[in-house]
């Protein structure tokens, strides 16, 4: 279903539900974010109900926790692809809008406030348990064998993606195109790698050392703070994979590259986060 709303100034037919520009010149005002958002808010939810619904004297059903946990992936997965239609796939074939300056950035930086508050969150959580008891350590933490070579490894990987990204966008700010191209590709390409990586260590971890989710105080931070950062990282090899395929495309320039301003400064964050943890949670737990 559509709305035509052409006012004159090159505004032609708009998607529902986004039926205006708003700010005028800035794109299709959207309620999309908001429906994603409000599926993200119900992972915490389905995750609080779930573990009231264990433990000796459960409060409510843990199947109830669980439910709420399916229904907000469902919504937050189609507020994402919403989203991601309207701000990429109905004018795809059109190329990249004009870059209006700083307010578009502006957006981004916004967002990842947002993000430092829920990774904020789960830091604080683990540092009050940490300067508490922490009980009996997992086997692989209280061994040293949580911070493996394949920690360091992916680590490196990752570190080396957000080099590549800065250089890719240099790369295209200076007209290079091909050399954007190849630098944006490889981006893709590392993180895929570290995501593939963090899953053979979560394979590692609970097949061969018995270590999951569920093994004390350590194991829920420990899982709860790298499966979101992980969930992060797989969204954002998302947007860099769109990024690429209109790359190849020819849709950015020196004068038009929003996207990949936006994206690279996502990708930035990812990393960053990923150090953190890597310090709190791997070298931070055996000293």
């Amino acid at each position: 279903m559509s709305v035509d709303t052409d006012d004159g100034h090159g505004h032609g037919e708009h998607h529902l539900p986004a039926v205006e520009d708003w700010p005028k010149g800035f794109g299709e005002a959207s309620w999309w974010p908001f429906v994603a958002a409000l599926g993200a808010s119900g992972f915490y939810i389905g995750a609080a109900l779930f573990v009231l619904g264990r433990g000796a004297e459960p409060i409510i059903n843990p199947l109830f926790g669980g439910a709420v946990f399916v229904l907000s992936t469902v919504v937050f997965l189609s507020g994402l692809y919403g989203w991601l239609y309207h701000a990429f796939i109905i004018d795809f074939w059109e190329g990249e809008a004009a870059d209006h300056g700083f307010p578009l950035k502006l957006t981004m930086l916004l967002f990842l406030g947002t993000e430092v508050a829920t990774f904020g969150g789960g830091f604080i959580y683990y540092f009050f348990i940490r300067a508490g008891s922490w009980g009996n350590l997992p086997g692989i933490v209280a061994d040293g064998e949580v911070l493996s070579t394949l920690v360091i490894a992916n680590t490196l990987i990752l570190i080396a993606s957000s080099v590549t990204m800065h250089y890719a966008h240099h790369a295209l700010l200076a007209d290079n195109r091909t050399r954007f191209v190849r630098l944006l590709g490889t981006t893709l390409g590392l993180g895929l790698v570290f995501v593939a990586g963090q899953v053979y260590e979560y394979y590692e971890f609970i097949v061969h050392y018995g270590f999951s989710l569920t093994d004390g105080a350590y194991g829920s931070a420990f899982y709860g703070l790298t499966g979101l950062h992980g969930l992060h990282v797989a969204l954002g090899a998302v947007l860099l994979s769109i990024v690429f395929i209109r790359a190849l495309y020819g849709h950015y320039s020196a004068e038009k590259h929003v996207s990949v301003s936006t994206v690279s400064m996502y990708w930035h964050f990812v990393d960053v986060v990923w150090v953190l943890l890597v310090v709190v949670l791997y070298v931070g737990a055996i000293l």
